[in-house]
């Protein structure tokens, strides 16, 4: 179970986060968020899908790494095989929570850091350090606070552009049941995309409503990114002729 606490210099003085990758990391996954802020980097290397947070009936778009629960075709002998890193994967076990202060007589939410000491990135004990020697801020720790508010930014963004899209009738299921090779199909549920045909029989003044409130492109890269389903399909055969072969060597 994570248990969070405020990041401090002192508490966590000795703190290190293993930085490395592997199920036992927890990389083991076969989705994982993905805000608007990074779709122009996502959509290279990931497909990229929505579907409803549970409870809250948000939309939330994801990047899509396997077919299985638990199957994460980037991982590989410790590797994340692509040129950028998710950023709910690289902010690791931190994330911004919020603490109330008051300012001038007026109470606000201050966004502070938090850490999940029981994250397996934190229990490995090794890795990089999150403070200097004097308590100041290891780069590491800037890199991760970069990536935190691109996540809380993104986050505020991405809940107003899709209940845009869904409003215009945008967001529409998937049925994204794949066929590997004669032997393996696989499915996954409750996703959903961008529907071109709805998208290009918008009138102008719909489409200049989404380009206005900086939408548009983030459609345009979500739809792009689903090339990479063929990377994926892939990745997936290869590693199934590997298992097969294994299996093959034992008879």
């Amino acid at each position: 179970m994570p248990r969070y606490e405020m990041l401090n210099n002192i508490a966590h003085r000795d703190l290190r986060v293993a930085t490395g990758f592997g199920p036992e990391l927890g990389d083991a996954v076969g989705m994982v968020p993905a805000y608007p802020s990074e779709f122009a980097e996502l959509q290279r290397e990931y497909p990229i899908f929505l579907r409803r947070e549970a409870g809250a009936g948000e939309w939330q778009s994801v990047a899509l790494l396997g077919f299985e629960q638990h199957e994460n075709l980037y991982l590989q002998d410790g590797r994340w095989n692509a040129s950028y890193l998710p950023g709910a994967a690289a902010k690791g076990p931190f994330l911004i929570g919020f603490q109330e202060q008051r300012i001038d007589g007026e109470l606000t939410q201050e966004a502070v850091l938090h850490v999940d000491i029981e994250h397996p990135r934190v229990t490995a004990r090794q890795g990089e350090p999150v403070f200097l020697p004097q308590g100041g801020n290891t780069p590491y720790l800037d890199h991760i606070a970069g990536v935190l508010r691109g996540i809380h930014d993104g986050h505020a963004f991405g809940a107003q552009m899709f209940a845009a899209l869904d409003a215009k009738g945008l967001i529409q299921p998937v049925a994204l049941d794949v066929t590997i090779d004669p032997q393996h199909r696989v499915n996954v549920n409750g996703l959903h995309a961008i529907d071109r045909d709805r998208l290009a029989g918008l009138d102008g003044s719909a489409l200049a409503e989404l380009n206005r409130a900086g939408y548009l492109e983030g459609v345009y890269l979500m739809l792009a990114s689903l090339h990479n389903m063929r990377r994926l399909i892939a990745e997936k055969q290869r590693r199934l002729r590997l298992q097969d072969a294994a299996m093959s060597g034992r008879n």
